[in-house]
């Protein structure tokens, strides 16, 4: 997409700027837990070219392929002697600011975050270099005050953050819907409520909203405090696939560690490979993870009906985070971007094929 005026960045990122960081042993304050942990490196194995690699991640089971390659030791397998440090995070904006920062230097993340941050850094900062998931986004409701989708008009409905992924999503399905709402607000026909995914499922029994867009754990654990599923995101999108989950890279790792990049994107199409091979042992493991992230495991009538609205894939879909930065401009959170350059799927390509698979197409947002 040509940009119509000079390149800016979202609204929201200003907003995020302007914003005290409350700085605490892992940097980040409570948006993220630098779990301080290395990962088991086997006797003898080689190192590559960076003694370690830093990887960032969400405890969400949308970041189910980072969750089950740390737990299952997929990636260290790939990096050898080239230990993992990881940290977890509950906002794209705070992952974003680790990466610039250097604290991180790999992270799976959504889609929104991730078109702030390379519109932010005017194509300076990051790469997109893989897929990771697909779906696991829902419109969860109270039946008894929401029966059909023109009953959400004038009801009180939770995102978890302003101009996140699925914030987004919601703002461009209410505009289709030929309602009024204040982006920045959150004010209008619909009374957009933002809100933490940790504290949706208690705003939802305490009555304060009506219902929730949200990604999976949330929406299924709305689901079992008596909600319904209104709409299915993945409906909305053709073939029902758009991206929830992307691989990001900083540029100045890209380049120094390429062979330990290409390291961790064979660990992630390893891991989705078992995951699709083996979903019950996965969803055991991701919620292994979760359990050790959180010291509570998902129950079984959260976990499953989650897992399964969740495909697990190496393909980006480019061509869908092309029309979620149309949708956050058309929401008045985004001046249009110039998004070229903004994959690098030539590491992936390259690791794709050696697995006897064929090559991704970057939609015409690629480097080359």
């Amino acid at each position: 997409m040509s940009a119509a005026r000079p390149l800016t960045t979202l609204r929201t990122i200003a907003v995020v700027a302007a914003l005290p960081v409350l700085l605490t042993a892992c940097g980040y304050g409570s948006d993220s837990t630098d779990d301080g942990k290395k990962t088991a490196v086997a006797a003898g194995a080689k190192k590559l070219s960076a003694d370690e690699v830093k990887i960032g991640y969400f405890p969400n089971l949308t970041h189910a392929t980072a969750l089950v390659g740390v737990q299952e030791g997929l990636f260290q397998k790939e990096l050898g002697g080239t230990t993992i440090k990881t940290s977890t995070f509950n906002a794209g904006p705070s992952e974003i600011e680790a990466l610039n920062a250097g604290s991180i230097d790999i992270g799976w993340i959504g889609p929104s975050p991730a078109i702030n941050g390379y519109t932010k850094s005017k194509g300076k900062n990051l790469r997109i270099i893989g897929g990771s998931a697909s779906g696991g986004v829902k419109l969860v409701v109270n039946p008894k005050k929401i029966k059909s989708l023109k009953d959400v008009k004038g009801k009180k409905i939770a995102t978890p953050q302003l101009g996140n992924t699925q914030d987004v999503a919601f703002l461009n399905w209410i505009a289709q819907q030929g309602w009024k709402v204040d982006a920045e607000s959150g004010k209008g026909d619909v009374s957009v409520v933002r809100t933490d995914n940790k504290i949706t499922p208690d705003a939802y029994k305490s009555g304060s909203i009506d219902g929730a867009w949200v990604p999976e754990p949330t929406a299924s654990k709305l689901v079992a405090e008596g909600g319904k599923v209104l709409l299915d995101e993945s409906t909305l999108w053709p073939g029902k696939k758009f991206v929830i989950t992307n691989i990001i890279v900083s540029q100045k790792f890209l380049k120094e560690h390429p062979d330990v990049v290409e390291a961790v994107l064979r660990g992630s199409v390893r891991t989705n490979e078992w995951i699709n091979a083996n979903p019950g042992e996965a969803k055991a493991s991701a919620n292994k993870a979760l359990e050790k992230l959180s010291s509570k495991a998902l129950p079984a009538d959260v976990i499953d009906p989650a897992w399964k609205s969740i495909a697990f894939l190496d393909d980006p879909l480019a061509s869908t985070l092309d029309a979620e930065a149309r949708h956050a401009v058309t929401a008045g959170l985004l001046d249009k971007p110039d998004l070229k350059g903004i994959y690098d799927l030539a590491p992936l390509n390259k690791v794709l094929k050696a697995e006897g698979k064929g090559p991704i197409d970057a939609a015409g947002l690629g480097t080359e």
